[in-house]
């Protein structure tokens, strides 16, 4: 009785024998049941393609899944519904590292899958996501959903920066950063914010969108600071030569040297007026002190 599935285990896992991991992708479900639709079956396909192109990555399909369940009269795991227990034991009967499963939800074009990864070998879930089917999809549809699961440091776009001056420096979040030769900067997928500074111009600001797998142009048009060509007078500023312009009368050195020398005859007046002659003949100073 355990052949069949001791065969189907073994080779699925043969056959991903080369990879770094082995990603089963679970059935979809839609409220509580397996989605059998050709619309999931389409959008399982384009996940399972989207997974298969990460490195290192083998892709056990939702076909053989189901497959194995069968032969493995395990229905229960066909509605996992995000159990770590249920898609650990999924992913030792498939041979898989890792189980992808999710559950539609939504109505029309709003519908919204919600896929989930779980490790097999620690039982818990790695990350979660979410994947927009229909609308426009600004996550980068099913490849985005899986870099967001397996690789988040992967989930990354571009900025080219075509700034007009040169020796300018760009900040990103407040962090200074380095373009490459070609001007280009990746960068998390996300709102960031982008300062541009020169010492002879205005900083450049911007608030700007970055998309996932795509290249955004970042034009910036650095404004110069404004040139004084008048003082406040309005007359105009000479910027071909240097004019030298005279001091008043009183800060020259000779007027400087004049005043210090009347100061000091002065105070010598001041002192010897002091000393005074008295009616006895007798010279003394103020204070009765002799002279």
């Amino acid at each position: 009785m355990l052949r069949p599935l001791v065969t189907a285990a073994v080779l699925l896992a043969a056959g991903a024998a080369h990879a770094d991991r082995v990603v089963a992708v679970a059935p979809l479900t839609t409220l509580g049941t397996e989605d059998t639709s050709a619309a999931t079956k389409k959008l399982t396909t384009a996940i399972e393609q989207a997974l298969a192109q990460l490195p290192g990555t083998k892709v056990i399909t939702g076909t053989q899944v189901s497959e194995a369940i069968k032969k493995a009269k395990k229905p229960q795991l066909k509605l996992c519904e995000r159990d770590p227990a249920c898609l650990t034991e999924l992913g030792k009967l498939v041979g898989a590292t890792i189980v992808v499963d999710g559950e539609i939800g939504g109505l029309g074009e709003s519908q919204v899958v919600y896929l989930g990864a779980t490790d097999v070998a620690t039982g818990k879930e790695l990350r979660s996501t979410t994947l927009q089917v229909g609308a426009k999809d600004v996550g980068g549809g099913p490849s985005g959903a899986a870099v967001r699961l397996l690789e988040p440091d992967r989930y990354r776009g571009t900025l080219h920066f075509v700034i007009d001056v040169s020796g300018a420096t760009v900040y990103v979040n407040g962090a200074r950063t380095q373009l490459s030769k070609s001007n280009d900067l990746a960068l998390p997928v996300g709102t960031q914010a982008v300062r541009v500074t020169h010492p002879e111009y205005r900083d450049f600001v911007k608030f700007i969108d970055v998309s996932y797998n795509q290249t955004t142009d970042v034009a910036v048009g650095m404004t110069q600071y404004p040139i004084l060509t008048h003082d406040l007078q309005g007359k105009p500023i000479s910027t071909d030569r240097i004019t030298y312009i005279d001091p008043p009368w009183y800060r020259r050195p000779l007027a400087v040297g004049i005043g210090a020398g009347v100061l000091l005859i002065a105070a010598a007046i001041i002192v010897g007026n002091l000393v005074h002659d008295f009616p006895d003949g007798e010279c003394r100073k103020v204070g009765g002190e002799e002279c």
